[in-house]
């Protein structure tokens, strides 16, 4: 990592659609840049609605979220004219060398920053599988993203989406990790002694709703009648209902929302990461965590997560939505010791290849390509 000198400093406007104090995926690799850009002494501040204190210091809020359907989830934006008030206000102030957008075509403060474009501005696309929005709004979203000096998706399925819909050429950059924060947290403590007299912990991190899978993922375990803890982290739409399922059997803990420390502490004291989702995952963020946590990952083998985990080599992927296939691979994860320290071993090695850190590179690479020249 090389530090900025003062010639070379930036300030960097990096706006996030969604609120920064609800996890998720997009906030995470929004956080984790700017920390990196901070660190090798960038002026990097974050904007975005946030639903309480901002969770960094180098966040500016603009107000709180709404609930509104994107993607067969419920995403926590801000589309509301207070917002967009804010956000011109900050662009003003604050004169940007160069702005970095995530999910710009978003309503609410990314789109808002596109529209008056005060800065050179690099965009990030996050979303793969379907967009009704890009459908209906495809004339107006066109002439919008113009506007655009660097276009990036995080993966081929996310440029799948975005150049299907509205043509364009990007730059694919994978999402970035926070190796060694992950490294660095301590495992949660394990009670019921020593590792070969307690059952195998599981660990599932994902929003409650039918697109993520624990539907999947308790039946597997129910089905099969594994012996087996399974850690169940966060909340959603499903939550009661399925935490109703699980009333009086004693292998699931409901952990509710966990900070990102605790989720790191998680991942490496858990035996198996599980991520049975069905659908609408662009990239395996999650998988990459779990990798470079020690931990064995079980998860679908959807195209997102096939960008960065491949089965039998370090993960095991199995068919969206076939609990008899994920009972097998988790007994398999938990029982074969030869298999999973093998599929550990690759994971970690694979978790480097996207580190934050060379994100960061390539980000830099390009906010000095946009950049004009400062005046001497």
């Amino acid at each position: 990592m090389t530090t900025a000198t003062p010639t070379e400093m930036m300030r960097i406007g990096i706006v996030c659609p969604y609120s920064l104090t609800v996890p998720g995926g997009v906030q995470a690799q929004v956080l984790g840049l700017a920390r990196e850009l901070r660190a090798r002494g960038h002026e990097a501040r974050v904007l975005g609605p946030c639903d309480g204190p901002p969770p960094e210091s180098f966040i500016t809020p603009l107000g709180d979220s709404l609930p509104l359907a994107a993607n067969g989830s419920i995403a926590p934006l801000a589309p509301d004219p207070s917002a967009a008030l804010r956000t011109l206000r900050v662009l003003a102030d604050e004169r940007f060398d160069v702005i970095h957008l995530h999910e710009p075509l978003a309503p609410g403060p990314t789109s808002t920053a596109l529209i008056v474009h005060t800065a050179p501005t690099v965009a990030t696309f996050h979303a793969a599988g379907g967009s009704t929005s890009y459908r209906l709004l495809r004339p107006a979203l066109s002439r919008l993203i113009e506007r655009i000096d660097r276009k990036v998706v995080v993966s081929k399925d996310a440029l799948a989406l975005v150049r299907g819909h509205l043509g364009g050429e990007y730059d694919v950059l994978f999402n970035g990790v926070e190796i060694d924060a992950i490294e660095s947290v301590e495992p949660w403590p394990r009670p019921g002694g020593d590792e070969g007299q307690r059952r195998p912990a599981v660990l599932f991190c994902g929003r409650h709703e039918e697109r993520k899978g624990l539907r999947v993922l308790i039946d597997a375990v129910q089905g099969a009648a594994l012996d087996i803890d399974v850690w169940i982290a966060s909340e959603g739409p499903d939550t009661a209902e399925l935490r109703a399922r699980t009333d009086g059997d004693d292998r699931f803990l409901w952990l509710g929302r966990v900070t990102d420390d605790e989720k790191y502490a998680r991942l490496r004291s858990a035996d198996v990461f599980c991520a049975p989702s069905l659908r609408g995952e662009s990239f395996g963020v999650v998988l990459i965590e779990a990798m470079a946590a020690g931990t064995t990952v079980v998860a679908s083998s959807l195209d997102g997560y096939r960008n960065v985990a491949t089965s039998g080599i370090d993960s095991l992927l199995v068919e969206p939505g076939d609990s008899h296939a994920l009972a097998g691979a988790l007994t398999a994860a938990v029982t074969d010791h030869e298999l999973a320290q093998r599929l550990r071993h690759a994971g970690s090695e694979r978790a480097r290849e996207f580190a934050m850190t060379t994100l960061a590179d390539r980000y830099l690479e390009i906010y000095r390509a946009i950049r004009p020249s400062p005046v001497a």
